[in-house]
């Protein structure tokens, strides 16, 4: 090869790494771009119902007395939900990943992506059809033997549409989420370190306590925040599973409501300063959500160097 070709393909070479890096920065720059706009369009939209009349806003007692209930049960139905999926979503990655032969691990990886393709509302009216249905004589036992417990007071509900039960909902629906990006963790991990393990004696599980579970945490850490994500701001689920009442402790009680729901339900009719109401409370949960995102890079941040992947 002549030098005069190597310095063309150099050169082209250079021209694309040059257009590449332009257009990533350009992609960036949009996505900063969108999410001010967005986060410009909520503030803009939400200021009249923050200094409104605390007698014009639903609830007559002012904003903030509207909006907390509301926060309160869309996290409690998002912790719900990530205590019941975390530790199954972890455990049939590693499964997958780690103890299932191969053309089994294939089709179980292969349903799991499958779910996450499931349109929420199908989620939705299973809750609403059947789990429901299903759940609540649970609940009458609950409240009968364990409704010493605040979080288990009676009187049970009725038609089982609780906040215990979106979250076991929400918690089937983010499952696949954290299971695909665990499994795709714990597949990266150096075979160097499992098989130095292994030789030093280790069983299995004691390989996958020392070499799989410390590479992998910092990707555990952001699926779960992803699932946590997805969790917060459903909407057609929740909406179809809850029953509209006051927030209380019980989470079996008819009851509580999440911002989505309360959203997706009010905003067709509403109009005026009902609107400004509603983009308010979406506003709040842009920065719960905002707020949960950076929380979670903090902590990817602080423990990467101690993760075993460096």
């Amino acid at each position: 090869m002549t030098t005069n070709s190597l310095t063309t393909s150099h050169g082209a070479g250079r021209a694309g790494d040059k257009v590449f890096s332009g257009a990533a920065m350009a992609a960036g720059c949009l996505i900063l771009a969108v999410l001010f706009g967005v986060a410009l369009f909520l503030v803009v939209q939400a200021i009249p119902a923050l200094t409104a009349p605390a007698a014009d806003i639903q609830g007559g007692h002012g904003f903030f007395a509207y909006i907390a209930p509301i926060v309160v049960g869309t996290l409690i139905a998002a912790v719900i939900a990530l205590v019941i999926a975390t530790p199954v979503a972890i455990g049939v990655a590693l499964f997958i990943s780690h103890y299932a032969p191969r053309r089994l691990a294939a089709g179980l990886g292969y349903v799991v992506d499958l779910l996450a393709a499931i349109p929420s509302v199908v989620y939705g009216a299973w809750g609403a059809a059947f789990l429901a249905k299903e759940i609540s004589p649970a609940y009458d036992w609950l409240a009968t033997y364990l409704g010493w417990i605040p979080i288990f007071e009676g009187p049970a509900s009725a038609t089982g549409k609780t906040i215990l039960t979106a979250g076991i909902v929400l918690s089937v629906m983010v499952l696949p989420i954290i299971t695909s990006l665990s499994r795709e963790i714990f597949l990266q991990t150096p075979k160097l370190h499992e098989e130095a393990a292994l030789a030093l004696g280790a069983t299995r599980w004691e390989m996958i306590k020392m070499a799989v579970l410390p590479f992998g945490r910092p990707g555990i850490i952001s699926a779960i925040m992803l699932g946590l994500g997805r969790a917060l701001g459903e909407t057609m689920a929740v909406a179809l599973v809850l029953s509209s009442g006051v927030l209380t402790a019980s989470l079996i009680q008819s009851g509580n409501q999440t911002i989505a729901a309360e959203i997706a339900l009010n905003f067709p009719e509403a109009s005026g300063l009902k609107v400004n109401t509603l983009i308010a409370a979406g506003l709040v949960l842009f920065v719960i959500t905002l707020g949960v995102n950076m929380i979670a890079r903090w902590i990817i941040t602080r423990h990467k160097e101690f993760s075993g992947a460096n």
